[in-house]
């Protein structure tokens, strides 16, 4: 059974301390919903996760299977089986989307995966979310519109199927059948052994997508989990209950806000 945990983690960016201490677990076929107001250290936990090098851990560890993944580079932690779905993708000129997605699935395999089969794998995703083949030979997010950049994040985690998918508000500035859509593809992959980590401001998509359990970070802590009751109540009532019962003061983080992507990055890494 695989199993991420996050102990007593600290980042920081720029000499500010952003994560203070996150706790959390992740086991196989879990689906977390992680809340909180917006710069309270959400997207900063998922960068750090997946290796963004702008933020540097000070303390704490993160371990997949018992392994360290602070000591693995981006392109390692992709071939473990971690995936990050970003809220602002990357534009990357010259590289063909098709050509980066056969490379990194060819990343997480021990022979490269044949053309055709390539192909045909595509082609599947690409009907299950909306998406023209003709952007397969297009360069990476170049010229796409905000709703084609993460319908073309969700085709990545479909033909990739990693361990842990996160998803940085994958809904942001989608339709509602654009939110059904991924909905959809999430759902499909929720029956295989993979698990989620899901930052939404929007209960819609929850709603479409059941998580299993739900997390609530505040001034760069988890402060509170529990199960979707938790969603239910912070949609209806905002975060002010959690001052009045638990005294927990809710204060704005702008450095969360300065997150930098590593779409760059990791696409570098994974066509070397």
């Amino acid at each position: 059974m695989k199993e991420l945990i996050i102990k007593n983690l600290h980042a920081s960016v720029e000499g500010k301390e952003i994560l203070k201490g996150v706790n959390l677990e992740i086991h196989d076929k879990e689906m977390v919903a992680l809340l909180g107001p917006n710069g309270h250290g959400k997207s900063t936990l998922l960068a750090v996760i997946m290796g963004n090098p702008k933020y540097q851990v000070t303390e704490g560890s993160i371990t997949l299977d018992g392994e360290d993944v602070l000591k693995m580079k981006v392109d390692e932690r992709a071939k473990k089986g971690l995936f990050l779905a970003m809220q602002y993708p990357s534009e990357v000129p010259g590289v063909v989307n098709a050509e980066f997605l056969k490379a990194a699935i060819n990343a997480r395999r021990d022979n490269p995966i044949k053309i055709f089969e390539f192909y045909r794998e595509l082609e599947k995703a690409s009907q299950k979310v909306n998406i023209s083949m003709d952007m397969a030979n297009r360069f990476l997010n170049e010229g796409f519109s905000g709703g084609e950049k993460k319908r073309n994040e969700i085709l990545q985690m479909l033909l990739l199927k990693p361990y842990l998918a996160m998803l940085d508000e994958i809904d942001s500035g989608l339709d509602v059948d654009a939110i059904n859509v991924v909905a959809n593809a999430i759902n499909e992959l929720e029956s295989t052994d993979m698990s989620f980590l899901v930052i939404s401001h929007y209960a819609r998509l929850y709603q479409l997508i059941h998580p299993t359990r739900a997390a609530i970070m505040i001034n760069g802590k988890i402060v509170l989990e529990g199960d979707n009751s938790l969603i239910k109540r912070i949609d209806t009532e905002g975060y002010e209950w959690l001052r009045k019962e638990y005294g927990i003061k809710i204060t704005k983080d702008e450095a969360e806000m300065n997150t930098v992507s590593i779409g760059s990055c990791a696409v570098k890494n994974v066509l070397k």
